[in-house]
C-alpha cells in the first residue's frame, strides 16, 4: 500500500482501530497508525497534511 491508496488504508484502519472516531484523530497518530499497517510499504516521509486529511475523510465516509 502507498499513501495514495486512501480507500485501502481507511478500510484497514477501520479493522485495526474499530473503537476510534476518525473525526477526532490527530494527524500524528494517524500517520503512525498508517505506517504500522501490514502491507503498507511507502516512505513515511512522503505523507503530508493533504494526504492524511484524505485518508481521514475516507475513513469517516467508510465508517458511516
Amino acid at each position: 500500500m502507498k499513501w495514495t491508496d486512501t480507500l485501502d488504508i481507511a478500510l484497514d484502519l477501520i479493522e485495526a482501530h474499530p473503537d476510534v472516531d476518525p473525526q477526532y484523530i490527530r494527524f500524528t497518530d494517524l500517520h503512525k497508525w498508517v505506517c504500522a499497517l501490514p502491507g503498507f510499504d511507502d516512505n513515511p516521509e512522503k505523507s503530508n497534511e493533504k494526504i492524511l486529511e484524505a485518508i481521514q475523510m475516507m475513513w469517516i465516509e467508510e465508517q458511516d
